[in-house]
């Protein structure tokens, strides 16, 4: 009798645990964004939990030197905010200018520029979903679908590294 029900009670145990885990997602403390292949990585503990494509700056190569630029930033940065109001469905800011950035801009005489999101699309845009990683079309954002950026919104806390290559 004990042999019949262990598996039973084994798989009610997995399913519990996997709706708790489904409630109450583990967060991430790293991203890692690679532009020349226009990919985002989400880590734990070392190890990747989730790939997407993403669209990027329609000036991609290189890195941001300027407000207007086009160009996706390349650093070491950290999610400092979310907006659940986002005119891109749902955005996670990022810490963009740093010290850096905001030298090398000074240098130049030009504004750094900031308002560097993780983001989904505008409403009037969600159909085209994962589609939207085709191609750059964001003022130096980094984009994903609406659907995409609602799971990414759930794993990833406000503090969480972000670290974008070329």
């Amino acid at each position: 009798m004990l042999q019949v029900r262990l598996p039973a009670i084994l798989t009610i145990a997995l399913l519990l645990f996997s709706f708790a885990y489904a409630a109450n997602p583990v967060p991430v403390d790293r991203i890692v964004v690679y532009k020349a292949e226009r990919k985002m990585e989400l880590y734990r503990d070392g190890h990747v939990i989730k790939t997407y494509r993403v669209a990027l700056g329609s000036n991609s190569v290189g890195p941001k030197a300027r407000q207007g630029d086009h160009r996706t930033p390349e650093g070491h940065y950290r999610i400092d905010a979310k907006n659940a109001h986002s005119q891109f469905h749902l955005s996670l800011h990022i810490s963009y200018p740093d010290d850096k950035d905001r030298e090398r801009a000074r240098k130049l005489g030009v504004s750094p520029g900031g308002d560097i999101m993780i983001h989904g699309l505008p409403d009037r845009f969600a159909y085209l979903g994962s589609l939207q990683s085709k191609y750059d079309w964001t003022d130096g954002c980094i984009a994903v679908s609406n659907a995409e950026i609602e799971e990414i919104w759930k794993l990833v806390p406000v503090g969480t590294e972000v670290e974008i290559n070329p």
